[in-house]
């Protein structure tokens, strides 16, 4: 019996590809303009138009529609990730975009970012549709938020978990779900 077919010829190696950069020259020249003027701040805008049932569509400039749903257990039609869901993949977009950035103004070079997200949120008032009404705004949403992230590049465990921190401490989407914002609802003129 032949055990040429049991022991390799050649070492295993192991190929990784380095993630699509990002313009680090750019990200500097960024960077020292938030450094120049710390109180600046940017607008984002959404226009969200309901469909049906619990079905809208949020369109962002010129890109396609976000579609969102309700699952059928919630009387939606499970067309589409439910509004928490969304919410959860906005904090893994900017994320994301944040540990790149670290990782890029730290000259790491990564080669796989994964985030994995799950959220506690309740709805005991029914959307204020006569559930719970004794619920308070703390009390109703997102309770708990756990995020876990799966990180390669060439830097050692200790600093790729430096970079996620440094990230996760800096991200818009996260401080903002930490963090109470002004918050203001009106009818259109």
């Amino acid at each position: 019996m032949s055990t040429d077919l049991l022991e390799p010829t050649a070492p295993v190696t192991t190929v990784h590809t380095a993630l699509r950069p990002i313009d680090r020259d750019g990200l500097m020249a960024f960077a020292e303009k938030g450094r120049n003027n710390p109180a600046s701040r940017g607008t984002n805008k959404v226009h969200t138009v309901m469909e049906g049932q619990y079905r809208s569509l949020s369109t962002v400039g010129s890109h396609t529609p976000v579609v969102v749903d309700e699952p059928l257990h919630l009387f939606g039609q499970d067309t589409a990730p439910a509004p928490g869901e969304i919410v959860l993949s906005g904090l893994g977009g900017c994320l994301a975009v944040g540990i790149t950035a670290v990782a890029t103004w730290k000259q790491v070079t990564l080669s796989k970012i994964e985030i994995f997200m799950e959220g506690d949120i309740g709805n005991p008032a029914a959307w204020g549709a006569g559930g719970a009404l004794q619920k308070l705004p703390p009390e109703m949403g997102f309770q708990a938020i756990r995020v876990k992230v799966l990180i390669e590049g060439d830097a050692p465990r200790e600093v790729l978990d430096e970079i996620v921190q440094h990230a996760n401490f800096y991200s818009p989407v996260a401080n903002s779900m930490r963090n109470p914002i002004p918050f203001e609802i009106g009818l259109m003129d």
